[in-house]
């Protein structure tokens, strides 16, 4: 069975006991947390698709992990002005195990 989730405005594709890693959602590691934007669930039964989520459908995730990403370097430049800037980014992650796909009731 797997489910298809939107969290930190991007979707992913998962199954019971993938591991996953989202931008940061707030909570202790080890918490268990509740991802209820479902927008399909596939597998042994029916599809369900969602319009534009599947109603009572959840996703149950445990957090692994609370990383930060890679630093990505930002430089801006325009030829001939002696304009330059430099900026560095690093994005907080979350990582998260799939618990358990709840199928919501149609």
């Amino acid at each position: 069975m797997f489910a298809i989730v939107r969290t930190g405005g991007k979707q992913y594709h998962v199954g019971v006991g993938d591991q996953i890693t989202v931008e940061r959602i707030e909570g202790e590691v080890g918490a268990e947390i509740e991802l209820g934007d479902v927008l399909a669930i596939g597998g042994d039964e029916t599809p369900a698709i969602g319009t534009p989520t599947v109603p009572n459908a959840a996703v149950r995730a445990r957090i692994v992990q609370q990383p930060r990403g890679t630093k990505i370097i930002v430089f801006k430049k325009k030829k001939r002005k002696n304009y330059r800037r430099k900026r560095g980014h690093r994005q907080e992650l979350t990582v998260l195990k799939i618990e358990e796909i709840k199928r919501g009731a149609a």
